[in-house]
């Protein structure tokens, strides 16, 4: 799946009537904040209510949890692609660590994103691919030019970034410090 076709994918569930649609968005919101704070098995009556809707609402666009959890992967691994996107202008080392930083940040933040990449599912496996296909031409131009170890691959580094960023920090400047430490071990010397 590509980036292109996950966003098609994304757009497909969203309902075309205006006021659906805002439900929609508002409960992959509340979904995407309740999953960031209590983790996937966050109460799909609270997501509800963070939505200002009725639960019946959040079942007639998510059937199961896995389908809130997916649609909110989706946007969410959406996101995190499109920032890649925007980083071919910058330098080759720049732009790599941007991207990590970016999906540090993220993996950090969204404990789904963690729980998603050991899941079955068809839909987050090809997230998966999104996520490694949109770093890894950033972390081959920094290769190219020199400015990153040769003997490192895009899943070594997304799952080093991930580890690290899923780890209990004291605070938001400790993590940075120890994902920018991870990141600085990526170099070439």
């Amino acid at each position: 799946m590509s980036n292109p076709e996950l966003a098609a994918l994304i757009e497909e569930r969203r309902p075309k009537r205006a006021d659906a649609a805002r439900n929609f968005d508002a409960l992959l919101a509340a979904a995407r904040d309740a999953f960031a704070d209590d983790g996937v098995d966050a109460s799909l009556e609270d997501i509800a209510r963070r939505a200002g809707v009725g639960i019946g609402t959040l079942y007639r666009n998510f059937a199961t949890r896995d389908a809130l959890v997916e649609a909110v992967y989706l946007e969410e691994v959406a996101g995190v692609a499109a920032y890649a996107e925007g980083l071919e202008s910058r330098e080759p080392f720049e732009a790599v660590s941007a991207w990590l930083r970016r999906f540090a940040e993220y993996a950090a933040t969204k404990k789904v994103l963690l729980a998603g990449f050991n899941s079955e599912s068809s839909i987050l496996q090809s997230c998966r691919t999104v996520v490694y296909a949109s770093g890894e031409p950033l972390l081959e131009r920094a290769q190219a030019a020199g400015a990153v170890r040769p003997d490192v691959e895009i899943g070594d580094v997304v799952r080093l970034v991930s580890g690290v960023a899923g780890v209990a920090f004291t605070d938001a400047a400790q993590r940075d410090r120890v994902i920018d430490v991870a990141i600085d071990g990526l170099r070439l010397r």
